[in-house]
């Protein structure tokens, strides 16, 4: 009775351990930047801005169809740090007797200073056509740098250089 116990018991771990793990098909990433020679992205930075905004894209497919809800985390080498403040916000009322809008206040957003901020958004995920987008904003300070993306999924990661001039 008891070794038939066990036989059920261990019987049953082998039948329900089963691969679950789904194919997703292929998964494609497009920097929308030239390369130079040396396989290096190239990204001009806005020198009139103080962050230049890009966007990188990517595409998970299977049996053609895009897969929804397909989970990428990116990871950036360069980060930079807020001052003391991060802007203002200006309280604006109506006046009645002018007709117009009056600024009455005017609240700084202060303590911000050190506040590390990266380069990249951090998750990703795909819509239902399998377009999956992240925006990386480097700053003006990091022309000269190479920008390293990392592109993290349940089953790999895939590491680009972008070079800021």
């Amino acid at each position: 009775m008891k070794l038939r116990l066990i036989l059920i018991i261990i019987g049953s771990l082998f039948i329900s351990c089963e691969d679950t793990k789904e194919n997703y098909g292929e998964l494609t990433f497009d920097m929308r930047l030239p390369q130079d020679n040396n396989g290096f992205y190239l990204l001009d930075i806005d020198r009139n801005k103080w962050q230049t905004l890009h966007r990188v894209s990517g595409k998970i497919e299977t049996n053609g169809q895009g897969v929804d809800n397909f989970w990428v985390s990116w990871e950036s080498n360069l980060f930079w740090y807020l001052g003391d403040t991060l802007g203002y916000i200006v309280n604006r009322g109506y006046n009645y007797n002018l007709g117009a809008y009056v600024a009455i206040d005017t609240s700084y957003m202060i303590g911000f200073n050190g506040n590390e901020v990266p380069t990249t958004n951090e998750i990703s995920y795909s819509n239902g056509d399998g377009e999956i987008n992240n925006m990386i904003a480097p700053v003006r300070s990091m022309i000269g740098d190479t920008l390293y993306l990392t592109a993290d999924w349940f089953d790999g990661y895939y590491t680009w250089g972008i070079i800021l001039k």
